[in-house]
């Protein structure tokens, strides 16, 4: 018993060796076969380079994910499409729900384009030809479903029959002949219309060269041979995918002062690492202007913070050189920047 004893006072006296656990870091993004899901491992993979971890979390889209960074505990990051930005703009002056939901949400950096995709057997060949058809427009509080929402209001389609179904399922449904067509906003190539299901004898891309779409959206192209089954270039209406961050106070608590500081990192390191994301990440990242901020909306003070040339990034491991260099298409980059906040 006495040896015993001794034992375990002997223990008792051993230095503790605490490892100190990350503080945790979410970004929002969508489905497991969209783009922004790419996006966000391929910014988990430049916060792995230095050691540090990111979450990528699947979500419905866009107004979860504005909503999440919003409110979610440790959800820092979201990307949201342009429009449900500006949908919240335009209506939250006479809405208090909206007001509150906005508030402290800033944007961290303007990405790329998305595409509205709107696959539809071949019969259709037209936004019109939408009336009376069985017509999937995304996941309640996906960017997508808002986005098919006001298109089809401004077509004033009110005959299309909507379903509120997610885009791998609307998939599903629109092979099997259940639905007539489906909505989806995503950065081309998306994953999901490669599937070899997808006959191009049955289904094709809609054109939408309608001038009321035209003169709201940005036009853009889906290129020949960006899906097996697409065989001619197809032209589209697009919108820009923006990260969205929240204005952590840095005095307040511990959990705002880290949340801050991992804004401020990841903010460095996309700007130190453009060139890096261009040509190993998605192909939309060849696409991203750092510069080109919606209007309207402010850049948070802990982005700009990590902005400086002299930020200290911390890293767990030490980083490769590659990611220690600044290129100059960056450093052009970072000058126009700080000239447009500026004129914030």
């Amino acid at each position: 018993m006495k040896r015993q004893l001794l034992l375990a006072a002997a223990l008792l006296l051993l230095p503790v060796f605490v490892v100190a656990q990350e503080f945790e870091k979410n970004i929002m993004t969508g489905g497991p076969s969209g783009t922004y899901i790419q996006i966000g491992k391929d910014l988990a993979g430049l916060e792995q380079q230095c050691g540090l971890t990111l979450n990528v979390l699947e979500s419905a889209g866009s107004l979860e994910n504005f909503v999440g960074v919003r409110k979610r505990p440790h959800t820092q990051f979201g990307i949201v499409q342009s429009d449900v930005l500006d949908y919240l703009k335009t209506f939250q002056a006479n809405d208090r729900e909206l007001q509150s939901a906005i508030s402290g949400v800033r944007i961290m950096f303007p990405l790329y384009n998305e595409e509205v995709h709107i696959l539809a057997t071949r019969e259709i060949t037209s936004l019109a030809d939408l009336n009376g058809k069985k017509v999937a427009i995304g996941k309640n509080a996906s960017g997508t479903f808002l986005t098919a929402s006001l298109i089809l209001d401004i077509m004033q389609l009110e005959k299309a029959k909507r379903l509120a179904i997610g885009a791998s399922d609307a998939l599903a449904k629109l092979i099997s002949g259940e639905i007539d067509a489906l909505f989806y906003v995503t950065g081309a190539p998306t994953k999901l219309f490669a599937n070899p299901n997808i006959d191009g004898a049955r289904f094709h891309l809609l054109s939408v060269n309608e001038p009321l779409l035209r003169a709201s959206y940005v036009s853009s192209t889906i290129a020949s041979g960006t899906y097996p089954f697409q065989t001619e270039e197809v032209g589209v209406i697009a919108v820009k995918a923006v990260m969205m961050t929240y204005e952590y106070q840095v005095r307040k608590n511990r959990y705002q002062r880290e949340s801050c500081k991992s804004v401020s990192d990841l903010s460095h390191l996309m700007l130190s690492n453009l060139e890096r994301l261009r040509s190993e990440g998605h192909p939309k990242w060849k696409n991203v202007d750092l510069t080109d901020l919606p209007p309207g909306w402010q850049v948070g003070d802990c982005v700009k913070a990590g902005m400086v040339e002299n930020y200290k990034l911390q890293c767990q491991t030490p980083l490769v050189s590659s990611l220690e260099k600044k290129t100059t298409t960056n450093d052009e980059y970072l000058d126009l920047l700080k000239k447009r906040l500026k004129k914030e």
